[in-house]
């Protein structure tokens, strides 16, 4: 019999890595999958929306819903208030409930905007489509921490979002193929967006037996229900290893169960990592989705023609799960501040060098390496930020703090448009590099360490 005065987080801590642990955060990253579908085909989709006559490259205004621009905009306005508003929502009624809601918030609200014709009325589902992603990666974000024992979040997040950036190549393979065509009378970037819906709804039912988070559950005084779910995981890791589990690490106070509040992120504890995250999140999506939202775009400025530009970006496309992938074996081995920071410093680099290409061979090349970074930042920074909250503010601290990277990329979008229309390429990756810098001075000299710890020590 299990010993109750064991908490349930120092159990589930001790638990080796296992094919049963690796299957739940396989359920988790097919929900977040269809997040970084919709993210990305943003990018994918913009020439379908270019040849319909519905958005134009370039911006009239600094906010003309005509321009492409307004497109992403709405998306990254939806996300945080997505974010910002709902995530709560998590810590109160469970991760579970949540993810599942959101899911097919999305799925509805995305499958409207599919047959949209105005800018106007592609921009306001696109905007409600998208609160429900925002809800949803959090969550994902939230479960995946308070799931996967210490030793193995940074491997768990690489794996997680491995699974999720396949979304990557093949949205670009299906643009590639649908965009330029029109099947029974719809243009194919709609055929693109309709998919993502639909496909939401199949993972949602794939994913409906996951179990709660035993952490939120602990913290909720649900502790029977907790404990059922931490017996039933160390009896299947016990038979799929053949032997028995370490003993529990208990932390002196980690069993208290007091109620979380939004203000506890500006107590003196998380103050400090509450203001570094809000300028880290401001200053990421510059470098993120200023090449991966525009890189169909940028190539068309630097003049390669439209079926070459979704060659390349299929092929730039097919690395995005490739940073990922190596972190899963090597994650865990640096600290995850020095990650982050590095990556952004990568992408600056290689943003500049991109910028000067004018061969086949230069774009792909700086197109990959700037991926590569983009994406080994994204992994570390999403178990970095979920892991310097304790679990009864969690998922309402990470959403406030990721909410900024939202409201960030609503404006860059523009900037970005702007950029590109007076400087070209050189100003877009000038503008990116220096928000990169920002990224590496505030992770780099501000972040504390969090590789390896426990969740309960990490926010002591």
């Amino acid at each position: 019999m299990a010993d109750t005065a064991v908490t349930v987080a120092a159990r589930l801590d001790r638990l080796p890595a296992s094919r049963h642990t690796r299957k739940l955060i396989t359920l988790l990253s097919l929900g977040g999958w269809f997040e970084f579908y919709d993210l990305f085909f943003t990018a994918y989709v913009a020439l379908g929306l270019f040849r319909a006559d519905i958005f134009k490259p370039t911006t009239g205004g600094l906010f003309d819903l005509h321009g492409f621009a307004s497109f992403v905009a709405a998306l990254f306005a939806g996300l945080f208030i997505g974010t910002l508003a709902f995530s709560w929502l998590s810590d109160n009624f469970g991760r579970r409930s949540i993810l599942t809601f959101s899911l097919l918030w999305y799925s509805a609200g995305a499958f409207i905007m599919a047959f949209q014709s105005t800018p106007e009325s592609i921009d306001l589902w696109r905007f409600i489509a998208s609160i429900g992603l925002g809800v949803e990666l959090v969550n994902v974000d939230t479960y995946v921490s308070e799931l996967v024992p210490k030793g193995q979040r940074g491997p768990a997040f690489a794996y997680n979002q491995f699974i999720m950036f396949t979304a990557v190549p093949i949205v670009a393979f299906l643009a590639w193929q649908l965009v330029p065509l029109k099947i029974l009378g719809l243009d194919g970037w709609r055929w693109v967006v309709i998919i993502g819906s639909i496909g939401a709804l199949v993972i949602w039912w794939i994913r409906r037996n996951l179990p709660e988070s035993p952490r939120w559950l602990a913290q909720h005084g649900r502790t029977a229900e907790a404990e059922a779910i931490i017996a039933d995981l160390e009896k299947k890791i016990r038979l799929e290893t053949g032997a028995e589990l370490p003993p529990p690490e208990t932390l002196a106070g980690e069993s208290e169960t007091k109620k979380g509040a939004w203000s506890e992120i500006w107590s003196p504890a998380y103050r400090g990592r509450t203001i570094m995250l809000v300028i880290y999140n401001l200053f990421q999506t510059i470098g993120y989705y200023g090449f991966s939202s525009w890189v169909p775009t940028l190539l068309i400025s630097q003049g390669v023609d439209v079926t070459k530009t979704l060659a390349y970006t299929f092929i730039i496309a097919v690395a995005a799960p490739v940073g990922p992938l190596i972190g899963m074996y090597f994650a865990d081995h640096f600290e995850r501040k020095w990650q982050i920071a590095w990556a952004a410093i990568g992408i600056a680099v290689f943003g500049l060098l991109f910028a000067w290409q004018s061969s086949a061979a230069g774009v792909i090349i700086c197109g990959l390496l700037i991926t590569l970074c983009n994406n080994w930042m994204s992994f570390s920074f999403h178990a970095y930020q979920a892991e310097l909250y304790p679990t009864r503010i969690r998922a309402q601290a990470v959403g406030f703090v990721y909410s900024w990277s939202r409201f960030s990329a609503i404006f860059s979008g523009f900037i970005i448009a702007f950029f590109l229309g007076r400087y070209g390429t050189l100003g877009v990756f000038s503008f990116i590099a220096g928000a990169m810098v920002v990224v590496f001075v505030v992770i780099g000299g501000l972040g504390p360490a969090v590789t390896r710890r426990r969740l309960e020590a990490i926010a002591a």
